[in-house]
């Protein structure tokens, strides 16, 4: 597999211009996009929305990188990023979505949509608690000039910023507040505060309401808001979660146990796939992959790696999970090998939330180790454990000749699927 061009051109870059020794004796490094342009295009050298997106140098190195100037970096070991919480909450149902033959929320294909549909349907009023919002900035601006501290090694480094771009995707004002939400139409387990830190800060230098930062991600019918707030505005790291909720369109008819249940006795065992059982625990990333795919059409393994979050073992991971349950298969596009959805994804995607849901349930039990563990969650009113899941494992035939952290891993998926069936009831 070929290295990742970023990853090339940034070792090049730290190489001919000793980076690591000065940012040992100095703590930090700027450099010019023009300077960057030399090697790559800066845009693409310098976008890493997340932990996973860093070039092998900069990971290796605990380094990260921060725009301070339209055409100005800084390169240190700064604390960019923060993890998403991992707690769940209650999904909060709409029942009703205006009559508008422009946009549908069962079809997201990209943040503004996203982003158009909780403002459409008043999810944006509920989560805020604002009566009535107008749509009032969005878009890419200067950022103005202001200084912060940033967490780096065990330090505070003080960073000026003068007319560094900022991106907003949707601004809402109401009576007391400007609501500024971030989008995305993907999962991921991090994101990068500055763009949230950097609009916040512009406008809060500006108005005098409250400015409250969102989060908005939306994945499998599900809208995720999470509003954060900065506790010391002038430091980066003092990022803290407010409040988190779920919504999602009701459909008319909720998932039930004896749904589940219908399903699991009707299940018909198909042969394993050449596909290796899956390494992938968070099932929700799995549909994730084929929304991307879905919307886009093809992806090769390093855009999905690059641009969605993904490492590329995940990548690996994830792909190969979707592979096993015959959403996706191999392609190759203009020379380039990749992915596409295969028919029997393309008519899953083309349903109703509740019964593409459904279809995915479907898919993952008509393999017995997922039927069997799910039989047993059904029996015991409870998760199977680890033990009963390798027991089930066993039964099966399955993984004799794996190692016993291949096992593990796997375990963990065959338990966190089961977890996901069990938690679409009453949705």
């Amino acid at each position: 597999m070929s290295r990742p061009k970023n990853d090339i051109f940034w070792e090049e870059i730290f190489e001919k211009y000793r980076i690591l020794d000065e940012i040992t004796e100095k703590g930090r490094y700027s450099i010019s996009s023009e300077t960057i342009n030399n090697f790559r295009e800066a845009r693409l050298m310098t976008r890493f929305d997340h932990r996973s997106q860093l070039p092998k140098i900069f990971a290796a190195n605990k380094l990260t990188i921060l725009p301070v100037s339209r055409g100005t970096y800084e390169i240190g070991t700064f604390e960019t990023f923060h993890d998403f919480n991992t707690e769940e909450s209650e999904t909060v149902f709409i029942d009703s979505f205006p009559a508008l033959e422009s946009i549908n929320y069962r079809e997201i294909i990209n943040e503004t949509t996203a982003i158009n549909c909780i403002y459409l349907s008043k999810i944006l009023h509920d989560f805020t608690g604002e009566g009535d919002l107008s749509p009032t900035v969005g878009g890419r601006m200067s950022s103005s000039a202001f200084g912060f501290k940033i967490n780096s090694a065990g330090k505070q480094f003080a960073v000026k910023v003068n007319n560094a771009q900022v991106e907003i995707d949707g601004g809402y004002e109401g009576d007391g507040s400007l609501n500024l939400i971030e989008a995305k139409n993907y999962i991921s387990d991090d994101f990068l505060i500055r763009q949230l830190y950097y609009p916040y800060r512009l406008w809060n230098d500006r108005i005098t309401k409250r400015v409250r930062p969102i989060f908005l991600t939306c994945s499998n019918g599900i809208f995720h808001l999470r509003e954060y707030e900065f506790t010391d505005v002038e430091l980066y790291n003092s990022i803290q979660l407010v409040r988190y909720r779920r919504y999602a369109f009701y459909e008319k008819r909720a998932i039930n146990t004896e749904t589940i249940q219908k399903i699991l006795d009707g299940a018909i065992i198909a042969n394993e796939p050449e596909a290796p059982f899956p390494q992938a625990d968070n099932f929700d990333r799995v549909i994730n992959l084929c929304e991307l795919l879905w919307q886009r059409g093809f992806l090769g393994k390093e855009a999905i790696a690059q641009n969605y979050a993904f490492v590329p073992r995940q990548a690996d991971y994830y792909a190969n999970a979707a592979k096993y349950l015959g959403l996706i298969r191999r392609a190759v596009m203009n020379g380039l090998a990749g992915f596409v959805l295969t028919n029997e994804a393309l008519r899953i995607f083309g349903l109703p939330l509740v019964d593409r849901q459904l279809e995915f349930v479907k898919l993952i039990l008509s393999h017995s180790v997922f039927r069997d563990a799910l039989r047993l969650y059904f029996e015991k009113g409870d998760a199977p454990s680890k033990d009963e899941i390798f027991e089930i494992m066993q039964r099966a035939g399955l993984f004799d000749d794996y190692a016993g952290n291949t096992r593990e891993r796997r375990a963990a998926t065959v338990g966190a699927w089961v977890q996901w069936m069990a938690g679409l009831i009453e949705i």
